[in-house]
């Protein structure tokens, strides 16, 4: 916090900032890919932990999976009584996202308020980043407040061109390889692994009243919404599933080439995206898309194994 920004009266020490931040990064381990490996620059490392850490506070806040306590929205600037309003929330951070793009460009300017955003200002600073992406993840959540149901395949592509895809374009950014190609294969990658989130969390999002699988598909095997919140998965839902994963798998196979456009630690990087998506979807299939019985999740052989596979491909320079 600069002398220049105020202190709101509930924000809390910084110890309590710390293990707020601290919470939210340590999810990056149950992600179905390696978000920042070690074996990455530790710059890099360091900037891709922070915009994994925005993405992460974010989804929560839209999910209402923050900590108890409160403690997220006194960091905002968020009255107590609103500390549950989640579009209040996602507001909060909208600004501080113009805080960090502010900051970046003028030193004596307001520092963002959460820590999680104030560790985004040297990134920023760093590389040409701009405020869509971000904006793009903020406006995912707040659909996700009103909107439950997606009804064709379009309409859910549609939604993680906000949820998803922003995503990989911040990495292309912090590594400096964007390009109009790699950004088209990147937003394949990235909406298959969003596809894949949903299609593993089907019982979870229900439980939420979240419905991402496309109605049509559903439709199309005779899955009724109810059918999602069975103690089993029917032999109709997993149809349904299998063909989700099926395209998912097609998307995905756009990572081959983008890993092959690249060199080095990054080539390792971009291998794991893609193999834990390839992994995810073993996983799925390994229990014959049984989603409802929990969340089916890759074992570390399967994924380091998909990951070996993506990067001989990417080395032949053809499809698997």
């Amino acid at each position: 916090m600069t002398a220049s920004q105020p202190s709101a009266p509930w924000e809390p020490t910084a110890p309590s900032a710390g293990a707020a931040a601290r919470g939210v990064l340590d999810q990056a381990t149950a992600e179905n890919f390696p978000v920042a490996p070690r074996f990455l620059p530790a710059a890099w490392r360091a900037d891709l932990l922070a915009v994994y850490g925005y993405a992460r506070l974010v989804d929560d806040i839209g999910d209402g999976d923050l900590a108890p306590g409160g403690a997220d929205a006194r960091l905002l600037g968020v009255a107590p009584e609103h500390a549950g309003d989640r579009l209040a929330l996602l507001d909060a951070v909208e600004a501080d996202v113009h805080r960090v793009l502010t900051a970046a460009r003028a030193p004596d300017a307001p520092a963002p308020r959460h820590p999680l955003l104030r560790a985004l200002v040297p990134v920023a600073r760093a590389h040409p980043l701009t405020a869509e992406p971000f904006l793009a993840l903020l406006e995912a959540n707040r659909l996700d407040q009103h909107r439950h149901h997606y009804a064709t395949w379009e309409e859910l592509l549609g939604y993680c061109a906000l949820s998803a895809n922003p995503v990989g374009h911040l990495v292309l950014a912090v590594t400096g390889t964007r390009s109009p190609e790699r950004v088209r294969r990147s937003d394949a990658v990235c909406t298959a692994l969003q596809v894949v989130e949903h299609l593993q969390d089907v019982a979870e999002d229900h439980r939420r009243g979240r419905v991402y699988l496309p109605a049509a598909d559903l439709d199309r095997f005779g899955v009724r919404e109810r059918d999602l919140g069975a103690p089993v998965t029917g032999a109709a839902l997993r149809s349904a599933v299998a063909v989700l994963a099926e395209r998912s798998s097609a998307l995905l196979d756009e990572g081959v080439p983008l890993v092959a456009s690249v060199r080095g630690r990054l080539r390792l990087l971009l291998a794991g995206f893609t193999g834990g998506g390839r992994a995810a979807l073993r996983a799925l299939a390994g229990a014959r898309y049984d989603v409802l019985a929990g969340a089916p999740k890759a074992r570390r052989p399967t994924l380091l194994r998909e990951i070996a596979a993506v990067l001989a491909a990417a080395r032949r320079g053809g499809p698997r």
